[in-house]
């Protein structure tokens, strides 16, 4: 669970009156012309107070459907997750000399449950940032037994000399669509129809383009006649404004210690694909996935996968190095999941196999790790890092 800042116009919908949140989004809408950029839109179905999905009542983590949940995440999945993090964490923590960790978005408090119980005396306070209270009270209550070494953060400390940790925090960042027309791109948003009484896709032309590199050479954006020869018209693909701006803002203020990111997703060459038509945006309720996000606003997930190049690179052009990049697989086995298996009964094992197998989390997801300085080498990229690939 991300926590971005809430603008302004996004708390104002808490005060439109009465009605579902998709009322009152249509309202404001509205009264700003009618069109929303879709990045507003996002922002304002996940994070509106007390009304968005990750702010109001809805608790989202778990393993089924009957537990009244919509997606798992790995902590929840097993426990041999947050037990195989604790190592890499307990290597930056004294390869940093810090005894602090902070956590952005801890979703249930599993994942800060294991990481307490794996760190012990190494962690000192335990730091976690998060808007929701809704989800706050269900940390709360996992969390009471390690007393005061847990605190939780209305916003970003102005400072930091911790280890930060972040598991499926970027990829609920809002984003920015833009659509391909065979000619020119145009920034996708948001309208209201007022005769179908629904939200509706509206674009309107723009200067922003994808920023592609790598395999596909096209930093020169001004020749716009490569663009056709790599994109079918009507392609739609994300950038992500929002989680480059959150790597500069902890570059900023992060004066000692390291980063670690575990979030689905792909380095640039392959995220900006000719054949990903549609995109990664995608949305999940009751652990079933659709891609529309303008019907049930606010009842369920919107995400979009990570660019882990444009992210790497927003943290590493704000003065931080990059330590490694990896499969969640490979980063789990090289912190020692494979032995704590060993020790597991076979149901243990069945769960946190999911972890490592391909068709499960093990090739999407990935792990960025990032540090202030000279950095170190990080136990979970010790073997298989693909850095090289960013």
């Amino acid at each position: 669970m991300p926590t971005p800042p809430v603008p302004a116009a996004i708390d104002e919908l808490s005060m439109l009156g009465p009605g579902p949140l998709a009322m009152r989004i249509r309202k404001a809408m509205v009264r700003d012309g009618g069109w929303w950029p879709f990045e507003r839109f996002m922002s304002a179905a996940l994070y509106t107070p007390g009304l968005g999905y990750y702010s109001g009542a809805h608790l989202p983590f778990g393993r089924m459907p009957r537990d009244g949940s919509d997606f798992v995440t790995a902590p929840e999945l097993s426990p041999m997750f947050g037990q195989a993090l604790a190592a890499q964490l307990q290597q930056a923590l004294q390869a940093t000399d810090t005894d602090v960790v902070c956590e952005f978005g801890a979703g249930s408090g599993a994942l800060a449950e294991q990481l307490l119980q794996g760190l012990g005396d190494a962690v000192q306070r335990y730091d976690i940032v998060d808007l929701s209270g809704t989800l706050r009270q269900r940390q709360a209550q996992r969390l009471e037994r390690f007393g005061s070494r847990v605190r939780w953060l209305d916003a970003w400390p102005q400072t930091l000399e911790a280890v930060v940790v972040a598991n499926e925090m970027l990829d609920a960042l809002p984003v920015t669509l833009l659509r391909w027309d065979g000619q020119q791109w145009a920034e996708r948003g948001v309208a209201w129809d007022e005769p179908q009484a629904a939200f509706t896709w509206q674009d309107r032309t723009t200067d922003r383009r994808p920023p592609i590199g790598g395999g596909y050479p096209l930093a020169n954006q001004d020749k716009v006649s490569d663009w056709p020869a790599r994109f079918m018209p009507g392609t739609v693909v994300e950038i992500h404004p929002q989680a480059e701006a959150f790597m500069r803002t902890l570059a900023q203020r992060l004066l000692r210690g390291a980063a670690f990111f575990i979030d689905y997703g792909f380095p640039e060459h392959e995220y900006y694909h000719p054949q990903r038509v549609g995109g990664t945006l995608m949305c999940h309720r009751a652990h079933r996935a659709d891609a529309n996000p303008l019907v049930d606003v606010g009842l369920k997930d919107i995400t979009a996968h990570v660019n882990f190049t444009g992210v790497a690179l927003a943290a590493q052009e704000a003065g931080l190095r990059v330590l490694g990049y990896t499969s969640q697989a490979r980063f789990l086995v090289n912190c020692g999941l494979v032995e704590l298996m060993a020790q597991a009964t076979l149901p243990e094992r069945a769960h946190a196999a999911k972890l490592m197998t391909e068709h499960e989390m093990g090739e999407l997801f990935k792990v960025l790790g990032l540090a202030v300085g000279a950095g170190f080498e990080a136990l979970g990229f010790a073997v298989g890092d693909r850095s090289h690939t960013l």
